[in-house]
């Protein structure tokens, strides 16, 4: 090191090195990908006010944009979709046959089946010492219509017909 100390590059050497452009956002996350917007927003404003208007006033409240992200949380997870598709085609079934269907420890499989039933999107009952989940209205209909299926309408992430028509 030649009888110099090294300096350690940590965020604040490094601030104190960089001069900060007061324009620049912080970037908090670690992996940054760059994409050309320039093809993805506008050149010139160009509002539809009587529109952009009425759909302001019928957008989601921040409360039930919040719930149904939390609903599709819950089966963006490949291993809660199996075990929802699995409730879906074969009605109530137990830990166990969770467990065996979807090649996964009954551990695993009952802290997805908690995570889903959390949500609302199935129930759960047990009879003596085995615990039958099944799906809920609300998470066949969510299911379907991340699946595809069928006229599933919007309202399974509790967005009403008339915002998503």
């Amino acid at each position: 090191m030649h009888g110099s100390a090294a300096t350690p590059f940590t965020r604040e050497a490094i601030a104190r090195r960089v001069p900060r452009d007061p324009t620049a956002v912080e970037n908090k996350s670690m992996a940054v990908r760059m994409t050309n917007v320039a093809d993805e927003r506008c050149d010139v404003l160009c509002l539809d006010l009587p529109r952009a208007e009425e759909l302001r006033r019928r957008r989601l409240s921040t409360a039930a944009a919040e719930a149904a992200a939390s609903r599709a949380r819950a089966v963006a997870d490949p291993t809660r979709l199996s075990l929802a598709a699995s409730l879906r085609e074969g009605g109530e079934l137990c830990v166990c046959d969770l467990a065996w269907i979807s090649g996964r420890p009954q551990n695993l499989v009952s802290h997805h089946l908690r995570a889903l039933k959390q949500e609302g999107l199935a129930d759960s009952r047990r009879e003596g010492k085995v615990v039958f989940y099944s799906l809920t209205g609300a998470g066949t209909e969510l299911l379907d219509s991340v699946l595809g299926v069928g006229d599933a309408a919007p309202a399974a992430l509790g967005v009403p017909r008339s915002a998503s028509s």
